[in-house]
């Protein structure tokens, strides 16, 4: 995909658009899709289970929860970690994700890098997996990374076919500036993510805008 998805100047926010289309009471939207109250533009999706003697059902994403994003999903993948592994923090700037965790449980992080967003430099933890069945949305300019609580899969759609890694860019997981508290301080990391640098040492066209 070529062309950025956040809004242009001038255009609602996706917090705006999202209102707009929720005041249409021709649409219903189930499950809720929430709207965090710490960074502007992720959502979270509590995914509903049906269970029963034979096993269980989940509809784990409808493009039409997402209604007010303008994204098309281009590729899925899969990760699997053992318990202590980290992955991130990485953030794009053309790729959305939209996370679901059907195995396991994790420890997921996120932090704001958008210097025009109103919420640049916040952060969210979330403990998502079989216990929390929640779908995340992240967009555009959100560095996220995840801690596998216990053996885990995640599941992630994208808008972007993978460029071998030109749009993966990364932020140290221990960044003082940041100060996540993932509650390790020696996870398992992938020599990639060992060199993801702090913050102050990155250049700021590197960054999101």
């Amino acid at each position: 995909m070529n062309k950025k998805v956040e809004p242009t100047q001038g255009s609602a926010s996706y917090g705006d658009r999202r209102r707009m289309v929720m005041k249409d009471q021709t649409m219903q939207v189930l499950p809720p899709v929430q709207e965090s109250q710490l960074i502007e533009g992720v959502y979270t999706v509590p995914i509903r289970v049906f269970e029963d003697e034979r096993g269980r059902f989940m509809e784990t994403f409808r493009r039409s929860w997402f209604p007010w994003v303008d994204w098309e999903r281009l590729q899925g993948n899969r990760s699997d970690s053992r318990p202590g592994v980290l992955r991130g923090l990485h953030y794009h700037h053309l790729q959305i994700d939209y996370w679901y965790v059907p195995k396991g449980r994790i420890r997921a992080a996120m932090v704001d890098l958008r210097p025009s967003s109103p919420t640049y430099m916040a952060t969210q933890i979330l403990e998502i997996g079989e216990e929390n069945n929640l779908g995340v949305f992240i967009p555009i300019g959100v560095a996220h990374g995840f801690l596998a609580l216990t053996e885990a899969t995640l599941m992630y759609m994208v808008n972007n076919y993978y460029d071998g890694g030109k749009d993966e860019c990364g932020v140290a997981w221990n960044d003082p500036q940041i100060n996540l508290d993932w509650g390790v301080s020696a996870p398992l990391l992938s020599p990639r993510d060992l060199q993801n640098r702090f913050l102050k040492d990155i250049p700021a066209e590197e960054l999101p805008k």
